[in-house]
């Protein structure tokens, strides 16, 4: 005895070429009522396929049916574990198929039936409809969709990747959807965070490209499924790539323009102006300079911008283009900017720099153009007190500024950096300074910042 397709027990004959009147042998009779446009693939001997059915003897009577357990039946084909009809009448089917298969008995329940529901001798009549098939061989397939035709890169095991997709089971049963979240599903891809059909999938995709994937249970959710997805489900991923990175990425500098003479060149320190537009690799736009009518302005080196952006301005001179691609590490990280940047995107900023101020040297909040005077504490000390106290100190500064003999580190407030200034000569913090506590910078240690 052996499983039948209800799931009963069922007793084992002998076939035989003629019935005991002598007649012609019996045949399963298939009609096919309803098929599918497209048909990549039919059921073969070994496949294992999954299946709803309503089971009826000739004169209509329903003895079974998967429909009324709510789930359907799942078994491999030409293998024996079904009544040998079934097993015949399943081959070449499609997913999606509608047939009806007439069983004689000698090919399902023989001389004694099953039970008080199939008489000895019945023929029976299946009307079934396949839902998907696969082969325990069977190792994912891949359809590219849309491949961009520039794809300077494709990822590789060990890479992060952001990317929408459409999860469906082989019939068009949806499951998922990340453009239902109006989020991308990020992870790293050939590293065992995804589902092993899916690692194997996001290899060799290029950022934009559009592919499907088709994976069978065994490198999905096996036999057991998980949530909406049944057990032993055959899945197919439309998948769109965003963006990927590798955590090990530099920023990508590529100069479109340079002017001839090409110096000098920014550094750290420097105060620069440019213009910017930023997207997503995908070309997402995300911002622009140029919508507001003004430029970008940064002290290099002082983490106004992202750790990217500093690294690709750098050694860039006026009227240079560059474009700059920032992973994410080196950008707005995995949290991005609400509303703004996505968590874990790769930025591409088109820069064009309009001006640059050369900075001071390291330390320096204020440099003199000429030879200090000797009697500098003295010229300070406008009313002759002998100490100096803020306004004079902010006075002579701007004075010496205004008349270019001195230079304030470009890019700051002017009176903030005084203030600071005043603040390091101010040793005791009374609001005055006394010669004693004049110092140039060349006469302090290097952790204060001051003349």
């Amino acid at each position: 005895r052996k499983l039948g397709v209800s799931g009963t027990r069922i007793a084992t004959y002998s076939f035989r070429s003629r019935s005991p009147e002598g007649s012609c042998l019996d045949t399963v009779q298939v009609k096919t009522y309803s098929k599918p446009e497209a048909c990549s693939r039919k059921v073969q001997v070994s496949d294992f396929v999954r299946y709803h059915y309503n089971g009826t003897l000739m004169d209509g009577t329903l003895f079974d049916s998967s429909r009324t357990r709510l789930r359907t039946y799942d078994t491999y084909v030409g293998t024996g574990w079904l009544i040998a009809g079934m097993d015949q009448g399943l081959l070449g089917m499609c997913v999606g198929e509608k047939r009806i298969i007439t069983v004689p008995p000698f090919l399902g329940y023989g001389e004694n039936g099953d039970g008080s529901d199939i008489p000895g001798q019945a023929s029976l009549v299946f009307d079934v409809v396949l839902l998907d098939l696969h082969n325990p061989k069977d190792g994912i397939a891949v359809e590219k969709l849309q491949v961009p035709e520039n794809c300077p890169r494709k990822s590789k095991a060990g890479d992060f990747m952001r990317y929408h997709y459409n999860g469906t089971l082989l019939d068009g049963t949806f499951f998922d959807s990340s453009y239902s979240r109006n989020s991308t599903y990020d992870t790293y891809i050939g590293k065992g965070y995804v589902i092993s059909g899916m690692d194997e999938g996001l290899v060799g995709v290029c950022v934009g490209e559009r592919r499907r994937v088709i994976i069978p249970p065994h490198l999905a959710y096996g036999e057991e499924g998980t949530g909406k997805i049944p057990g032993s489900a055959v899945l197919v991923f439309d998948v769109y790539v965003v963006d990927f990175h590798n955590p090990s990425d530099v920023v990508q500098i590529t100069s479109s323009f340079r002017p001839e003479t090409c110096e000098p060149r920014s550094k750290k320190g420097d105060f620069v102006k440019y213009h910017y537009n930023v997207s997503l690799l995908d070309g997402t736009s995300l911002h622009s300079s140029l919508h507001y009518g003004k430029t970008y302005d940064v002290v290099l080196g002082t983490g106004q911008v992202v750790m990217g952006m500093e690294m690709g301005l750098q050694d860039m001179c006026v009227g240079e283009k560059r474009r700059l691609v920032i992973p994410p590490h080196l950008g707005y990280g995995e949290r991005g900017v609400a509303g703004e940047v996505p968590g874990s995107a790769v930025l591409v900023f088109d820069v064009e720099m309009l001006d640059m101020e050369e900075g001071l040297p390291e330390g320096y909040m204020f440099v003199w153009n000429s030879e200090v005077t000797p009697d500098l504490f003295d010229d300070m000390d406008k009313n002759k007190d002998t100490q100096v106290d803020s306004a004079e100190f902010t006075d002579y500064i701007l004075r010496q500024v205004s008349e270019g003999k001195g230079r304030l580190a470009p890019g700051f407030e002017p009176h903030r950096l005084i203030e600071n200034m005043f603040a390091n000569q101010d040793r005791d913090g009374n609001g005055k300074i006394t010669a004693e506590e004049f110092k140039l910078k060349a006469d302090e240690s290097p952790a204060h910042d001051e003349l």
